[in-house]
């Protein structure tokens, strides 16, 4: 029985990681789109980057930043943009083109979990953005400013793994959106809204800590603030010691497990109202 249960494992996470693979390869073979996003990331962490470097020459520490670590916050920003899906992109308007469809019902028949295949290949599109979108501009802002890069390898993969959660915390915002398409039927508005908020909220437009008072403190708990802020505060070393980094990851993590989880009851609604009008 442990050998068949540990067979079946495997072959899930084989599926799965093949599903991811898929979702690297879909978005590797855009080379125009990529090459055009690459440079449009360039040049708007450029206009940030001054932008940024005016405003903390009349605030100096500003949010608890030097100005090094404020550009450094800039040009990691624009390495996670397309990863993260911070100014939209991503699966769920797909998500949601296939419910208005009724193409939905065919995913539903496959032998695999809904959320988690979606989870699979929007991972995989994560991996190419952060590869293939994010690394040319975040080279481009290190020669061309001095950034407040940690020399320390344990740091970097401390980063890594919060930025793995954070994209997970993206994809369980995106996931309910795209579900939210059993019920809306159009999901342009509520599309647009959520990439105004995430722009506001993430940490992308200003750092939250730049916020003030109790606005500050509440924002800086919002799901947004694990898809940006937190990974730049534990690259930056905001979050030192094994402690605080714990606490920091901690944090990412349970917004991952409360929007999946809240994600997971939306699909059963969603799927039960698929079965009652017969889809």
């Amino acid at each position: 029985m442990r050998q068949r249960a540990g067979g079946g494992a495997r072959s899930w996470l084989r599926l799965y990681l093949a599903v991811a693979a898929g979702g690297f390869r879909r978005y590797a073979t855009y080379g125009t789109a990529t090459a055009a996003g690459v440079f449009t990331n360039t040049v708007f962490g450029f206009i940030v980057a001054y932008t940024y470097i005016a405003l903390w020459d009349e605030r100096p520490g500003l949010g608890g930043y030097d100005q090094a670590q404020a550009l450094t916050f800039v040009w990691v920003s624009q390495a996670l943009l397309a990863a993260a899906a911070l100014i939209g992109g991503g699966f769920q308007e797909e998500l949601q083109e296939r419910v208005r469809t009724g193409d939905i019902a065919v995913d539903l028949y496959r032998p695999a979990d809904l959320q988690l295949w979606w989870l699979a290949a929007d991972l995989g599109r994560a991996a190419f953005q952060l590869a293939g979108r994010g690394a040319l501009p975040m080279l481009a802002g290190a020669l061309a400013f001095p950034l407040a890069l940690p020399a320390d390898p344990a740091r970097w993969l401390l980063f890594l793994v919060s930025v793995t959660l954070g994209l997970v915390v993206s994809f369980a915002l995106r996931y309910l959106l795209g579900l939210a398409a059993f019920w809306l039927m159009d999901g342009a508005g509520i599309n647009l809204m959520a990439t105004v908020v995430t722009i506001f909220f993430s940490g992308m437009l200003l750092p939250l800590t730049v916020f003030p008072g109790g606005f500050g403190e509440v924002v800086r708990t919002l799901p947004w603030a694990a898809m940006l802020q937190v990974p730049m505060d534990v690259l930056l070393g905001e979050h030192a010691g094994a402690g605080a980094a714990a606490g920091a990851l901690a944090f990412q993590a349970g917004w991952a497990v409360v929007l999946l989880g809240a994600g997971r009851l939306v699909q059963s609604a969603a799927t039960r109202k698929v079965v009652v009008q017969g889809g």
